[in-house]
């Protein structure tokens, strides 16, 4: 993937990709994705680190501590929730997206929303890579855009 159009990214910048375990299968698809685009668009892969928690609704206080404890140009949440035969599903799904969005709208850092829910694994697996795409890698494309964005109003 390219990098977005007027990128200035340096490869001394640090990102961070905070990913659920849960769905693990499918939110490594979307970890590979987001790494591929960071480091197409000129980031040292050192300067990635990954950071796991246990599932999307950590996702929030993941990406939070994150921000708190060292110095990142941009930060990637990346999960997978697969609607099941509860409400859980609901639950999850809108405490993780209120959070990050509470995060993204507060932090000067941009924070790329790599969250998905769909109805079923198959439909996971074609956005983690598969005939939709790879969501983690457009996260990460969207962070690099706001970086920029960042960079020239500063």
């Amino acid at each position: 993937m390219e990098a977005p159009e007027g990128s200035s990214v340096r490869r001394d910048q640090r990102f961070c990709v905070v990913v659920s375990r849960f769905n693990e299968s499918v939110t490594e698809r979307l970890v590979a994705g987001a790494v591929e685009t960071l480091r197409a668009a000129g980031v040292d892969p050192a300067n990635i680190d990954i950071v796991h928690v246990p599932g999307a609704w950590e996702l929030p206080l993941g990406v939070r501590l994150s921000l708190e404890h060292a110095d990142y140009e941009g930060v990637l949440a990346l999960g997978c929730v697969i609607r099941g035969e509860t409400p859980h599903f609901e639950y999850v799904s809108m405490g993780a997206t209120v959070g990050l969005q509470a995060l993204a709208r507060d932090s000067s850092v941009p924070i790329g929303f790599g969250l998905l829910t769909t109805d079923d694994g198959e439909q996971a697996r074609a956005r983690a890579g598969g005939a939709k795409g790879n969501k983690g890698a457009e996260a990460a494309t969207a962070v690099l855009e706001m970086c920029d964005l960042a960079n020239r109003l500063r």
